[in-house]
């Protein structure tokens, strides 16, 4: 059977995961009455909720006596490792731009890396039936970023499609009428532009897994393309380690994939994508050879780490009532499982204390981590995430984000304050009727809790998309803390009306009547930008001329609730998030008032 191995690739929303749903249901791997949900192959809840690819994904389909291997991959630059890892396992793309939004900087990066693998581009023009898309200047778009990336004259004669993937609607034609239901015209592309992989499974074998996978029951799987040769399961095979070693194990599992099911094999044959088990800590970019014929592949490159957090066990008086998952010992296994299958975060523990410093790939990627782990019972506190410097040259550098920007055009001029203010680099500005499109080259420290401002100027208006660019030399200044003081409460006990009303004019309350509440817990933003120590729970004295129900005629302003994302765009360095299932707090590091006070007052004289 003939094979072809794809990537789907985009940038974030230009409908990827829904593409490749119409794809399984075109080639009739579901049942006729089989009831499947919509964006099956974001398996995992956050992914649902969101909307968003989060890990790439593999599914086959059989298509005209061909077997197609498609992997779904994340849009959104956070998750661009899982991207470039992917890369080593096809021999084609499917670049999916939006007929509206055009190319964006994720568009840029996932082509430029298909471009890096030399693999073959197919277009394909989603969301044709929009009112606003504008097909033949989005392709005019492409064919401008294919110069820009330098590649090959032959390759500037790429094949388009365009499709509605929402309505299962598909042609080779930009016009909307030329539509058909199906996907046949793009699995047609495919088979007829994507080549066909090396099927050599006579030569010796190699294997490199891309992905990483983990089950409590078989421990860590490596997922990749059989390079050439033939695997079997059951039999002792090398892997050549990253540092060189070799190392024999027995494949205990193989696996193969068709539809949306991961089944055991007995063998697999060179060009097939298959999953292999039984080394407990294989790793990507090592290679599986034959005994006695180790050839090690190329390394495949994983990028850096750029945004860093302290996670730690949970100190505040309230630890331990909602979690089930409150240990160092728990808290530490759960972060080196994730580890095991997700290479682009680091995890090193904090000498003598019950912190580790987590390392990711942007504020997004490390938020999954937080709220995976709240869902699943755990108690912890966490740091404002921070930037990784690096030494190039002897000169401390920081990561920059090529960064673009949609906003109405009255709200232009607002933005272009705030990211001159972060000290962002204004490279080209574009105007249409109602719409301001900015490029910025920023400091990624610039786009730490940037987005509640940027919320707030556009009215929600707005759109920001960035990706890491480059290290850059590092500019002293600040850039990007909060310019506000918070209120902190100095008493522990339940919130009162009477009290939260006596505040409001102090600033923005974060919490209701009738909470419970701690020392040194953060309970609104002060409208000065000094910190404020506050008494939420002091009750109003009761005497016999007044009645008892009287705090049921205040009328309080309805407090602002913060989103996990918010809180960690919130808070300062002197400051942390707590996260229980139940609920998530933003509290002081130092909790006793007094104590805070003189630590405060003695930051202040050092700075002096």
């Amino acid at each position: 059977m003939e094979i072809r191995n794809i990537a789907i690739v985009a940038h974030v929303d230009h409908g990827k995961t829904t593409l490749v749903d119409k794809l399984l249901r075109s080639s009739h791997t579901f049942r006729d009455n089989q009831v499947v949900a919509e964006r099956v192959m974001d398996s995992n809840a956050i992914e649902r909720e969101r909307g968003i690819t989060i890990l790439a994904k593999n599914t086959a389909i059989i298509y005209k006596d061909t077997k197609i291997n498609i992997l779904d991959t994340p849009g959104h630059a956070d998750f661009s490792g899982e991207v470039e890892r992917i890369m080593k396992m096809v021999d084609g793309v499917v670049l999916v731009v939006d007929a509206y939004e055009g190319t964006m900087p994720q568009t840029r990066f996932v082509l430029k890396k298909a471009f890096e693998a030399h693999l073959k581009p197919i277009v394909v023009i989603n969301k044709v039936d929009k009112p606003s898309a504008r097909p033949l200047e989005v392709i005019d778009e492409v064919l401008e970023l294919f110069i820009d990336l330098g590649c090959d004259e032959d390759e500037l004669e790429f094949p388009v499609c365009f499709a509605s993937a929402v309505n299962n609607t598909c042609s080779l034609d930009s016009a909307l009428e030329t539509q058909q239901n199906g996907m046949e015209p793009l699995l047609d592309m495919i088979i007829n532009h994507i080549p066909s992989p090396n099927m050599d499974s006579e030569a010796p074998l190699q294997l490199q897994p891309a992905l990483l996978d983990y089950t409590d029951f078989v421990g860590r799987i490596g997922i990749g393309r059989i390079k050439r040769g033939t695997i079997k399961a059951g039999e002792v095979v090398s892997c050549v380690r990253l540092d060189g070693e070799i190392k024999q194990f027995r494949v205990q599992k193989l696996y193969g994939f068709l539809g949306l099911e991961r089944t055991e094999i007995a063998s697999a044959s060179a060009g097939e994508i298959v999953a292999i088990a039984g080394m407990p800590d294989i790793s990507v970019g090592e290679t599986i050879c034959t005994v006695g014929q180790e050839e090690a592949l190329e390394k495949i490159h994983i990028s850096e780490p750029t945004v860093q957090m302290t996670f730690g066990t949970n100190t505040s008086p309230f630890c331990g009532r909602d979690g089930k998952s409150v240990t160092a010992t728990k808290i530490e296994e759960r972060l080196f499982r994730e580890v095991q299958k997700d290479v682009s975060l680091k995890v090193a523990r904090i000498p003598s204390s019950e912190e580790w410093i987590v390392s990711g790939r942007g504020e997004l990627h490390l938020g999954i981590l937080i709220e995976n782990m709240r869902r699943e019972g755990f108690e912890f506190q966490v740091s404002r995430p921070r930037v990784i410097m690096k030494e190039i040259d002897g000169v401390t550098c920081e990561p920059y984000e090529y960064c673009v920007i949609d906003v109405p055009n009255e709200s232009a001029g607002s933005v272009i304050e705030l990211l001159g203010n972060r000290h962002g680099i204004m490279e080209t500005m574009t105007n249409t009727e109602t719409q301001t499109r900015l490029i910025y080259n920023i400091p990624s420290r610039g786009l730490i809790g940037f987005n509640t401002d940027f919320m707030t100027v556009t009215k929600g208006y707005g759109i920001i998309n960035h990706s890491f660019s480059e290290y850059k030399p590092m500019e002293s200044v600040s850039v990007g803390a909060r310019k506000t003081g918070v209120l902190v409460s100095m008493a522990q006990g339940q919130s009162t009306a009477y009290s939260i009303g006596a505040l409001e004019d102090r600033g923005s309350m974060f919490i209701a009547p009738g909470e419970e509440i701690y020392e040194g817990m953060i309970v609104g933003e002060a409208n000065k930008d000094l910190d404020l120590a506050v008494n939420v729970v002091k009750a109003k004295q009761q005497t016999n001329t007044r009645s008892s129900n009287k705090d049921t005629t205040v009328v309080l302003k309805k407090p602002r609730i913060l989103s996990l994302e918010a809180c960690l765009e919130f808070i300062n360095e002197d400051e942390l998030v707590e996260i229980t299932p139940n609920h998530i707090r933003l509290r002081k590091k130092i909790l006793d008032t007094v104590e805070r006070k003189k630590f405060d007052a003695k930051m202040r004289a050092e700075k002096e």
